[in-house]
């Protein structure tokens, strides 16, 4: 009955459609400020009826950019299902996941992620932005920007994600989009829906766009463990495991622009909520015998995080030139209750443990910006931006342990003990004054800045004592240039200084029990920010009417690298025993074997290098005679160096290359059209104090059926996940830093995880 009214819905509107006519958009002399380029007529928007390839953009800083529709066919639900198919974007999430971006490989705290050229907050520890937080259905491009200019943040080691909300210059009337959703997590399938509206227009003397979505999101895995002493060593223990994300994104979005004071005035606002229940079930049995479980676990974990914005812009010709007035206010309210519940069944003992986490994270921006021409074609632009992050954090823990019992069940309110825990906030506040000069001079394009970014930080504990600040500046100077050698072809050049700044986790001078292994961590408020001089250098050349080939090689010199480091004092744990062997009557001298674990900070240590080289190709092959097939392939290698305690390694978890493949057919007599991609990314290995993990891929198949049912109205039918695609890690786990160096594991894990192909049905229809 539920597959027959989910059908229903993503089918009614067809039955319904008429040609409606999209209204004109504003003539130039109106009262409204005429874009760049027409305003989109929603049937655009709906059909496409030819292959879509990635933009070759204007500008002068090596960007690729990827309109809606390059992603759209295949009906991605976020903003990170859409970048998987993107050069150089990896991702080290679950199967079915696509959250945190790493570009070129490198941790996601190295890629800036921008919502129309501005910074947003992130929940994560790292400072990064979850892009699965996002519905696609916001988006009207993505840009990848990989080197860096003056008058945009300098948080952009790996490069930038710039993406880029439908406003209200975007469409000319509205859409309505339903559709059906099924995983194949049981017999059965599990269904979802999908349901949103877009409408753009005039209003008043200015034009307004309005859109919302809600969206079911759901991950279902199964995950397999093996433990042993050491590689080679007899099995010990086998953990079968499911693990199912399942939850409902809502989203909605406004933009207005309108003249305003012999000026354009944009506003607009964004909000997303993520409503998810991340439930794991697992058995442990000795040794593999699956007929007599020895552990049982349950472990729940609700989020409830919303993110929004909103933001104002004016423009206005003045002082010779054109100023720009940002204001923008950006919020991220994460709450997370975990419960973890485990049975012994052999000691007849359930240990329970929950914990509550709320991150506020809240952030003003403002900026004032100015350009002008100077002589002949040069342009001059400075500026200032302000920003003052607030960031709270507050983490509670209970435990419980009851015994004598013999069978699994939850443990209830009052066997648990009061919550423990504490508060913590951080106080950041920045202002970036900077200078750019760009022209033309001949072949040549190019531009040429410098940007100053200070930062002044402060941490207090629940009781409003500082507990560490710090406060630096960075000079960032960079440079771009682009020479037109042909009129297909073009060669990019690019030299930038950018930053990464510490995790909040490592600033925070709070000890943390048993973090690595038995070692203990407290954090450094002191910490330094990283820092890369950076080049890319890249040649890109026009196939035909709209296709685009590019190559791009780049490299990165990191300084003053983040790394754990041993301070040299004991862990809690460690001075516990050496007490325990001296009270057991062991001279100092024996006691002292115990002394084996310490307790670890972060600090600024040493260098790394990254480099690579990526190729991509996005062309219809009309210049075979073949115009409404479409291709594109790119391929990304990547290396790195780091020295570390235990010697030379990649960059932590970057995967060695990353490919995509995919193809669209158009069929322009049917109204019809299909496509498949194909991606795959190489093997990731990361290195800690206490750990050591290799992680591994399978290849992600995804297709597309679409047919236009009328000039206004298309149905898709997409299939994801068609190869199963697993990720398969080994685990290298050791309790001391001496028993790493010589090998001494604690324990040693394989683990693999899975999940089923999904699928969606989808209506469009354009009014």
């Amino acid at each position: 009955m539920k597959l027959a009214l989910l059908l229903g819905a993503a089918v009614a509107p067809l039955a319904l459609a008429a040609p409606v006519l999209a209204s004109e958009p504003p003539a130039p002399d109106s009262a409204v400020v005429a874009p760049e380029g027409p305003v989109t007529a929603v049937e655009d928007v709906i059909v496409t009826g030819e292959p879509a390839m990635r933009n070759r953009t204007d500008d002068v800083v090596p960007t690729l950019s990827y309109d809606l529709d390059y992603f759209q066919r295949f009906e991605p639900l976020t903003a990170g299902d859409a970048l998987k198919r993107v050069p150089s974007v990896t991702f080290l999430s679950d199967v079915l996941e696509s959250d945190g971006v790493r570009i070129r490989g490198l941790d996601s705290a190295y890629t800036q992620i921008l919502i129309n050229g501005e910074r947003v907050p992130g929940a994560n520890l790292d400072r990064s932005f979850f892009v699965d937080r996002i519905p696609a259905e916001l988006i009207e491009r993505v840009e990848v920007v990989r080197s860096s200019s003056a008058n945009r943040s300098g948080d952009a080691v790996a490069g930038a994600i710039n993406i880029v909300l439908r406003d209200a210059l975007s469409l000319d009337g509205g859409y309505v989009r339903l559709g059906a959703l099924n995983w194949k997590d049981n017999p059965y399938g599990q269904w979802g829906g999908t349901y949103g509206a877009v409408w753009g227009g005039q209003v008043g003397e200015g034009r307004l766009l309005v859109g919302g979505n809600i969206q079911d999101r759901r991950n279902p895995k199964q995950k397999m463990s093996w433990r042993y002493d050491e590689p080679g060593a007899e099995l010990n223990d086998t953990e079968a495991q499911t693990d199912t994300r399942d939850g409902t994104d809502y989203s909605a979005n406004v933009a207005y622009e309108t003249p305003f004071a012999g000026g354009n005035l944009q506003l607009s606002g964004v909000f997303v909520r993520t409503d998810r229940v991340q439930d794991e079930s697992s058995i442990e049995y000795d040794e593999g015998d699956v007929t007599d479980p020895a552990k049982i676990n349950e472990n729940p974990l609700d989020i409830l995080t919303d993110n929004w914005s909103v933001r104002g812009r004016f423009d206005r010709e003045m002082l010779g030139g054109e100023t720009t007035i940002k204001l923008g206010y950006a919020s991220i309210d994460d709450e997370q209750f975990e419960q973890e519940e485990e049975l012994d069944v052999g000691d007849e003992v359930i240990e329970g443990e929950r914990t509550r986490t709320r991150v506020q994270d809240d952030e003003v921006q403002a900026a004032l910006e100015h350009k002008r021409p100077l002589s002949g074609d040069v342009e001059l632009e400075f500026g200032v931006q302000y920003s003052r992050k607030t960031r709270d954090h507050a983490q509670f823990v209970s435990e419980a342990e009851v015994e004598d019992v013999t069978a699994y069940r939850s443990l209830t309110d009052g066997e648990y003990e009061d919550y423990e825990g504490g508060e913590t906030s951080i106080e950041e506040t920045r202002l970036d004054p900077y200078v750019m000069v760009s022209g033309e001079a001949g072949i040549a394009k190019w531009e040429a800045g410098l940007r100053y970014e200070t930062t002044d930080f402060s941490i207090r504990d629940e009781a409003g004592v500082d507990v560490g600040n710090n406060d630096y500046g960075l000079w960032l100077p960079s440079a771009s240039v682009r020479f037109r050698l042909s009129e297909g072809d073009r060669i990019t050049a690019s030299v930038a200084r950018t930053v990464r700044r510490p995790n909040f986790d490592f600033l925070t001078p709070a000890t943390l029990e048993g973090e690595y292994g038995d070692n203990d961590f407290v954090g450094n408020p002191n910490l330094a920010p990283e820092t890369a001089w950076g080049a890319d250098l890249g040649f890109e050349r026009r196939l035909g009417r709209r296709g685009v080939f590019g190559v791009n090689v780049f490299y990165r010199d990191v300084t003053d690298l983040i790394e754990l480091v041993n301070t040299g004092d004991y862990s809690d744990e460690a001075l516990g025993n050496y007490e325990d062997a001296i009270d057991d009557g062991a001279t100092p001298e024996e006691a002292a074997e115990e002394l084996t674990s310490f307790v670890l900070t972060a600090d600024n240590v040493g260098d790394g290098q990254v480099w690579g080289i990526e190729f991509d190709l996005s062309t219809p092959l009309d210049f075979i005679g073949m115009e409404h097939t479409g291709v594109f392939v790119n391929y990304s290698w990547l290396d790195s160096s780091v020295e570390d305690a235990f010697g030379d390694r990649r960059f932590n978890s970057q995967s060695d290359y990353v490919f995509n493949l995919g193809f669209t057919q158009d069929l322009p007599s049917w109204g019809a059209a299909f496509g498949a991609t194909y991606r795959k990314q190489g093997d990731a290995e990361g290195r800690i104090i206490g750990e050591e993990v290799v992680t591994k891929y399978g290849g992600d198949l995804e297709i597309f059926i679409e047919k236009q049912i009328s000039s206004n109205a298309v149905i898709r039918f997409t299939g994801s996940n068609l190869l199963d695609s697993s990720k398969d890690e080994v685990f290298n786990k050791f309790n001391t830093i001496e028993d790493q160096r010589d090998r001494d594991f604690d324990e040693y894990e394989i683990e693999t995880e899975s999940a089923g192909p999904w699928f969606q049905i989808v209506a469009r229809m354009a009014f």
